[in-house]
């Protein structure tokens, strides 16, 4: 979908830098601060503390001697604080004054290890932390399978992300790839493993190897650009199960064509939702349930069991109300003849309690009702 060779822009660095090659983005981590804002925050503390040595020095030339010419300049100043903060120490120009002593003493020395620390800090952080933190990184992206892939992190996004996490998915199992910075670093606060790039771009995905992946979500904000990276990672991933969100009716069957398995429509749904609550004051919150682990019910999806094969789906061995079964494509409802009798390979859709509905059961009276009443 697009040439090998191109100008690209990398924006980890927080400067915009342009080079010629491929348009390839590796993981990595998010910093809350540029590259060159923080060596240039370092720099500039060493610096000021630099500064304030050279005149504390100045104010207290007197005490100092110049065992060449007799004469202590502001030239011999800078050349002595210099070498003082450095531990070099040639011996030309010494202290001699018990004040000026104690300057060296009290003043000068907290700063020299200051200097010395901001310099190793930045050393550490800008050679050995970040060399290693660049091949760790590579080393997760090279072994990425079973993943499961975000491909936006806006509101839908990250709300799957963190309902993805509380079901039980290890964080380090998910890759959200996002445009923004500020995005990224949220989903990277939650343990994912992020990449700043344009999802619609083969390299992209190839990057996190998008044909290895368990599951792709797309949810880019607009509905072109989620039908054009649908279309990008059916490409590159026939296999790989898709889900999408699109917000315009006309554009769901251009998804689903697009190669989207599953399209999510978040605006006919929550029209749902109203016309439940106007059928029935508690329609929603069950259906608010059904949607989250963080209720007291969950929709399961699975692969019956050799041992269900054979029973009713109303004979589970999970003890969930089994509500559909898909088999051959075909979906089936649970009063339907052939769901009397499941078989291998059928798949099926059922509610099972989560913890807070096995410890309190599906219907109880709340606490609050209770301290009302």
């Amino acid at each position: 979908m697009s040439s090998d060779k191109q100008v690209d822009r990398i924006a980890a660095s927080g400067k915009s830098q342009r080079y010629r090659g491929p348009r390839f983005q590796p993981l990595r981590r998010a910093v809350r601060l540029p590259v060159w804002g923080d060596l240039g925050i370092r720099l500039g503390l060493a610096i000021f503390l630099i500064f304030i040595v050279v005149m504390v020095h100045w104010w207290d030339r007197e005490g100092l001697v110049d065992n060449l010419d007799g004469e202590v300049s502001f030239l011999d100043v800078i050349y002595f604080t210099m070498i003082s903060i450095t531990t070099t120490g040639f011996g030309d120009i010494a202290p001699i004054s018990d004040r000026a002593r104690l300057v060296e003493a009290v003043i000068v020395t907290p700063i020299r290890f200051a200097v010395f620390f901001i310099f190793v800090g930045t050393a550490y952080n800008f050679i050995i932390k970040r060399s290693w933190e660049k091949w760790r990184m590579a080393r997760i992206q090279e072994q990425l399978s079973e993943h499961i892939v975000v491909l936006g992190y806006g509101i839908s996004g990250s709300e799957a992300v963190s309902e993805l996490i509380e079901r039980g998915t290890d964080p380090s199992c998910i890759v959200v790839i996002d445009p923004s910075e500020e995005r990224l670093a949220e989903a990277e606060a939650l343990g994912c493993n992020i990449m700043a790039a344009d999802a619609t771009r083969d390299q992209t995905l190839n990057a996190v190897r998008i044909d290895q992946a368990q599951n792709v979500l797309v949810s880019a904000g607009r509905d072109d650009t989620t039908i054009l990276i649908t279309l990008t990672v059916r490409a590159l991933a026939p296999h790989v199960p898709i889900s999408a969100v699109v917000r315009a009716d006309d554009n769901e069957s251009l998804a689903r064509q697009a190669g989207a398995n599953n399209v999510i429509n978040p605006v006919r749904f929550t029209g749902l939702l109203l016309a439940g609550s106007a059928k029935g004051a508690h329609i929603a919150e069950y259906l608010s349930d059904l949607a989250s682990v963080s209720g007291r019910v969950q929709l399961v999806e699975r692969e019956v069991t050799e041992e269900e094969c054979g029973c009713s789906i109303s004979e589970l061995t999970t003890g969930g109300r089994g509500l559909r079964v898909y088999r051959n494509g075909k979906a089936l409802g649970f009063w339907e003849d052939e769901c009397q009798s499941l078989k291998p390979g059928d798949v099926i859709v059922e509610i099972i309690p989560t913890v807070s509905g096995e410890e309190k059961g599906d219907g109880h009276v709340n606490d609050f009702a209770v301290a009302r009443n």
